[in-house]
């Protein structure tokens, strides 16, 4: 059985992407992030709910103050993508679910109106809704260098000062540079992963 997607949107979305380790200087634009997320805003969440929030860093000062909180082994490369993105859950996505779930707006209320209960689904929900963006940086023809070595609470307390958000994931986003690429490491095979009940 063949796949919908032909040879090469699977090779660009997986079997030939991976994570760049360096890149080249062309830019990254507003207008190629917001097709991304006009793309990726479809994949599917619990209620529909949308945690994710992006921070995308520009400017010197933001990236000084990004740099400093990641790994010593990502800052050189934080340091010199065209664009940044810090991937973060809204814990009180949940103000929003009357307007995202028209069909059960009882929801916010019903399910989420404990914090641990907010943050354990608003973790859950944006980690998936990171895939989708890296997928989706990937279906755009750039590379995305996804991290999560990096001080998460130094990021939240730079960044979102309202004690409301949660770094999931900082992304280095742009045409892949020179030796851009580790060796494929390899993966589980399917007998190794997949059982039948």
């Amino acid at each position: 059985m063949t796949l919908a997607l032909d040879a090469a949107a699977q090779d660009l979305l997986f079997r030939e992407a991976r994570t760049a380790n360096t890149f080249s200087d062309e830019p990254v634009s507003d207008e190629q992030i917001q097709a991304i997320y006009e793309l990726v805003k479809f994949g599917p969440t619990a209620f529909n709910q949308q945690p994710l929030r992006i921070v995308l860093v520009r400017s010197e000062e933001g990236r000084a103050r990004l740099v400093q909180h990641m790994a010593e082994g990502n800052q050189a490369k934080t340091s010199t993508a065209p664009l940044v993105a810090i991937l973060a859950a809204d814990n009180e996505f949940h103000e929003e679910l009357p307007t995202q779930l028209p069909h059960f707006p009882q929801a916010k209320d019903m399910f989420f109106s404990e914090r641990s209960v907010r943050e354990s689904s608003a973790t859950l929900n944006g980690a998936l809704q990171a895939a989708y963006f890296i997928v989706g940086v990937r279906a755009a023809g750039l590379a995305a260098g996804p991290m999560t070595g990096y001080d998460a609470a130094g990021i939240n307390k730079e960044f979102f000062t309202d004690g409301d958000h949660s770094v999931l994931a900082v992304v280095n986003i742009g045409k892949p540079g020179d030796d851009a690429w580790f060796p494929r490491s390899p993966r589980l095979a399917y007998d190794e992963v997949v059982t039948t009940v």
